[in-house]
C-alpha cells in the first residue's frame, strides 16, 4: 500500500469520525436531554423548617380548660423517600411531615403529623392515577404505641407537590394540599437570589386571601372514621365560652387555612427554600375563630436550604452536561474533523497524481522535492550563445576604410 492510499484511507476514517461526533451531539441535545430531565429515582431527605407561632397545649386536655399558648418554638419536619411504583415514566413519593412543639417532649409537643403518598409524571411532575395505583393516599392517623402496620386511605392527588417540573415557566400551576385534599394555584411572584441561585417564586393561598384575612377557610377533611378531628364536642368551660351552664355541651367545626411561598430552582424545579403560615382553629361559624388549634409561620433553615441548594445545583450540572455542553463540544470536534479528513483527502489525491505522473506538476508546485534544471532540455529563446571577439579598428587593412 502506497503513501497515497494511506492518507485516503486516514481521511475517510477522520470523516466518518467527524459524522458520528455530529450525529451524537443531536442525540445528546433532543433524545438524551429529555431522558434525563426527570425527577430523580433515588430523592431521599430530610427538610427542616423552623418559626414560632400560637399552639394548644397537649397537656391541658386533662385541665379544667383549653390551654392555648402564644409565641412558642415550633419546628416543622418533612422527610421525602421513594417508594414503589418508581420507572423510566413514574416515581412516587412518600413524605411524613410532622409540626411539633419544641418546648415539649416527646408527644406532649405532637401537634399535627400526616404521612403523604403521591405517584409523579417525572417529566411534567403533575400527579398521576391508573386503575392500579389511585396516585395518591395518607396514612391513618394511629397512636404512638400502636405496632400494628400502617393503613393507608386512598386519596387521588392533582397537580403538583414537592417539586415543580424541570424548566419551570413563569405562569400559574396546581399545587396539591394534603390537607385540604385539593389543589390551588400558585403564583408566579418574581425572581429571587438564594444562597447564590436565581429561583424562581410562587405563592399559594389556601383559604386566605393575598393579605392574609381569612376569605374561605377549609372544613377540616377527618382521616378518622368518627371524625374525631374535624368536630369536637365539650363542655363549655373547657372551650373558654362563658355560659349559663358551664357543661353546657358544645360543638365546634375545625378549619385550615394556609399560606405558602416557593422559592424554585427552574432547571430542575427543585423547592429550595419555602415559608409556611398555617392555621388551624375552631369555630361554630367558618370566618370567626374562637379557639386556636394552631397558628404557625416556619421557615426553611438554613442547612436545608443549603441541602437543597447544593441538589439543585447537581441536578443543573448532569442537565448541562448532557444537554449542553458534550453537544456543542462534540459539535466542533466533529466539524473540525470533517475539515480536516476533506483537506487531507484532496492532499492524497494530489499526492496519489504526483506518483502515477511526476511531468503533471512541472511547475514547480510539487509536495515532494524541489526543481531540478539540470538535465531538463533548455527552450531555443534561451540556450547559451558563443561570444565571438571583436576586431578593432587599427586591426583593420590599410586598404579598407575604417
Amino acid at each position: 500500500m502506497n503513501r497515497a492510499v494511506a492518507l485516503r484511507i486516514a481521511a475517510c476514517g477522520i470523516m466518518g469520525l467527524g459524522a458520528a461526533l455530529l450525529i451524537a451531539a443531536l442525540l445528546l441535545s433532543t433524545y438524551t436531554k429529555s431522558n434525563i430531565s426527570k425527577i430523580p429515582l433515588d430523592i431521599d431527605h430530610t427538610v427542616v423548617s423552623d418559626g414560632s407561632g400560637t399552639a394548644f397545649d397537649p397537656a391541658s386536655l386533662n385541665e379544667q380548660n383549653f390551654v392555648v399558648n402564644e409565641d412558642v418554638p415550633l419546628v416543622m419536619q418533612e422527610q421525602v423517600t421513594v417508594e414503589s411504583p418508581a420507572n423510566a415514566d413514574v416515581v412516587t413519593l412518600q413524605v411524613g411531615s410532622t409540626l411539633r412543639r419544641s418546648d415539649k417532649q416527646q408527644e406532649n409537643g405532637l401537634l399535627l403529623a400526616m404521612v403523604d403518598t403521591v405517584t409523579l409524571d417525572r417529566e411534567t411532575a403533575m400527579a398521576v392515577s391508573s386503575e392500579s395505583n389511585p396516585g395518591g393516599a395518607v396514612q391513618k392517623p394511629r397512636a404512638i404505641e400502636n405496632e400494628e402496620p400502617p393503613t393507608n386511605i386512598a386519596l387521588p392527588h392533582e397537580g403538583l407537590s414537592y417539586r415543580f417540573p424541570f424548566d419551570t415557566e413563569k405562569k400559574t400551576y396546581p399545587y396539591f394540599d394534603p390537607i385540604a385534599q385539593k389543589a390551588f394555584d400558585a403564583n408566579y411572584d418574581g425572581e429571587e437570589d438564594v444562597n447564590g441561585l436565581t429561583t424562581y417564586k410562587f405563592t399559594q393561598n389556601v383559604g386566605f386571601d393575598g393579605d392574609g384575612e381569612l376569605v374561605d377557610p377549609i372544613p377540616y377533611a377527618s382521616l378518622y372514621d368518627d371524625e374525631a378531628d374535624s368536630r369536637a364536642t365539650a363542655p363549655a368551660r373547657l372551650w373558654g365560652i362563658e355560659a349559663e351552664d358551664p357543661e353546657e355541651p358544645i360543638t365546634m367545626t375545625r378549619y385550615y387555612a394556609a399560606q405558602r411561598t416557593f422559592w424554585v430552582d427552574p432547571v430542575s424545579g427543585t423547592i429550595v427554600k419555602q415559608t409556611d403560615r398555617g392555621y388551624h382553629y375552631y369555630a361554630r361559624e367558618a370566618l370567626e375563630p374562637e379557639v386556636t388549634f394552631v397558628d404557625y409561620s416556619v421557615t426553611t433553615n438554613e442547612e436545608s436550604i443549603e441541602s437543597q441548594v447544593s441538589a439543585a445545583r447537581d441536578e443543573r450540572d448532569r442537565v448541562a452536561l448532557w444537554g449542553r455542553i458534550l453537544p456543542i463540544t462534540f459539535t466542533a470536534l466533529g466539524l473540525i474533523a470533517l475539515v480536516g479528513g476533506a483537506l487531507l483527502g484532496a492532499f492524497s489525491l494530489r499526492a496519489e497524481s504526483m506518483l502515477i505522473d511526476p511531468g503533471l506538476d512541472d511547475a514547480g508546485r510539487r509536495f515532494f522535492g524541489h526543481r531540478d534544471d539540470e538535465g531538463e532540455p533548455v527552450p531555443g529563446a534561451e540556450a547559451k550563445t558563443e561570444k565571438l571577439p571583436a576586431q578593432r579598428p587599427s586591426d583593420l587593412p590599410p586598404d579598407r576604410p575604417g
